[in-house]
């Protein structure tokens, strides 16, 4: 391997150090390759230092001051004196730096060269670094997302992003939340465990609007049931700032105050001025038009994760990267479909879905030949014992696959594992029903829910 300190010609430059981008470097290294990996942050990128693994901590954090709460009607008498935000920044930090390390280790050890620096792409076959250029035969666009905000919007003071909401060290009393998506209604979910009064103002008609209806329904009426306030079907007009914090007003001039506003409204992809419709690339609202193997169109140049039109999730970037590398190697690797990426939203309840929700289904093959069963976690005994709620919806194409599951409760999450195979492997209520599902888990309730669709259910 050429010396790092001087290698200038790859035959994979990735630009990008976050998901995507270091697993196709992983990956590639794997396959023989020399891998140049540009990276003006941190590795790890958004997912790492201000997005899942963040988040996710904080979220912990928040179902322990729940159980404290709560943990009187289970026999265990203990009370919630206060949260100390430092410390649950640093609990969260200690995560961070912790896979932070691993990481960087991990990078190192395989021999893949890292430039430091904002790179630009500057050719087919070249990226600019801090005045200098590098080659790789072979190019991989992995340069993310950023925290987006409405036209005419202006992030500061009391107006606050994600990534300002991840170091806060202080909990206001009252917060607006401007998004009721994935972002917004994780967020609200932690602040509301953690004592704060929130409302929640989504433009569309319900919160998660890309989910399942009947999961809709039940995160609404469980949020409501939290105190969660929301105020959907209204767009955002304005806000104002003040000494005593924020004044949002909506289209129909109906006012919400707070002591701040988090704008929640999706991620943008970080694609300009780096070079990219100089270079040829087809670039349409920031983001880097590819075919369905991840190629830009242009030379030897790949674009993967948050910068690619569809869902904006950590494992999908992480999946396409690998998928480029092998794609680079000649392995004609399957092609990563987006609606079978699994999708967690971690708020409480939990959300999990894979694949079509029932609208979609019905669009696809006509509402004829669409099948669906829900099974109530009510039923399940060990939801009962953790004390939630929620329910498992499968489905089907009529007398065919399982072409979508759909689930809420807590810890739901968890079981998007096998949902994911049910509908990859395209597996039929039947095949599934046969299965066995240890007793007592939530697990089981996937097998009632196909024993269900299957038209033999046992518990229903």
């Amino acid at each position: 391997m050429a010396d790092s300190a001087t290698a200038q010609e790859f035959d994979i430059l990735v630009l990008g150090g976050g998901s995507g981008g270091y697993a196709a470097a992983l990956r590639a290294v794997q396959l023989g390759f020399t891998v140049g990996l540009v990276e003006k942050g941190k590795l790890g990128g958004t997912c790492l230092h201000n997005g899942c693994i963040p988040t996710k901590a904080l979220l912990h954090s928040a179902e322990l001051a729940d159980h404290a709460r709560d943990s009187a009607k289970y026999g265990v008498n203990v009370t919630l004196d206060s949260i100390d935000m430092n410390a649950v920044k640093a609990y969260k930090d200690g995560i961070v730096a912790g896979k932070f390390k691993g990481l960087s280790g991990l990078i190192k050890m395989k021999g893949i060269t890292v430039i430091e620096g904002e790179g630009k792409l500057t050719g087919k076959d070249t990226v600019e670094v801090n005045g200098t250029t590098y080659t790789g035969k072979n190019i991989i666009l992995a340069t993310g997302s950023y925290s987006k905000t409405l036209p005419g919007l202006e992030i500061g003071g009391k107006v606050i992003t994600s990534d300002e909401a991840l170091e806060m060290t202080e909990l206001p009393k009252k917060a607006v939340i401007l998004g009721g998506g994935v972002i917004g209604v994780e967020f609200a979910s932690v602040w509301k465990s953690f004592g704060v009064d929130v409302t929640i103002v989504e433009g569309l008609p319900s919160l998660v609007p890309n989910e399942d209806p009947s999961i809709i329904k039940v995160l609404e009426r469980s949020f409501k049931k939290r105190g969660i306030k929301s105020n959907t079907g209204v767009f955002f007009e304005k806000v104002e700032q003040n000494d005593d914090g924020v004044v949002v007003t909506l289209a129909d001039g109906k006012t919400f105050d707070g002591d701040l506003l988090l704008v929640a409204v999706g991620r943008g992809a970080s694609t300009s001025g780096l070079g990219f419709e100089e270079t040829g690339l087809t670039v349409d609202r920031g983001f880097v038009i590819t075919d369905e193997r991840c190629h830009t169109g242009v030379g030897n140049i790949y674009a993967v994760g948050d910068i690619v039109p569809g869902v904006q999730l950590a494992h999908r970037g992480f999946q396409q990267g690998i998928f480029v590398a092998e794609e680079i190697a000649g392995n004609n690797p399957a092609i990563v479909e987006d609606i079978n990426i699994p999708k967690v939203t971690f708020c409480e309840p939990e959300i999990a879905s894979v694949g079509l929700n029932q609208p979609q289904a019905e669009e696809k093959f006509g509402k004829e030949n669409v099948e669906t069963a829900e099974y109530n976690l009510a039923g399940n005994g060990k939801s009962s014992i953790l004390g939630t709620s929620g329910i498992i919806k499968m489905v089907r194409q009529k007398d065919g696959p399982i072409v979508g599951m759909h689930m809420i409760g807590g810890r739901i999450g968890e079981q998007i594992g096998e949902a994911q195979l049910i509908v990859s492997w395209e597996a039929y209520p039947e095949d599934v029903a046969a299965l066995i599902h240890a007793h007592p888990t939530q697990n089981e309730a996937l097998g009632e829910a196909a024993m269900a669709l299957a038209g033999r259910p046992l518990h229903g």
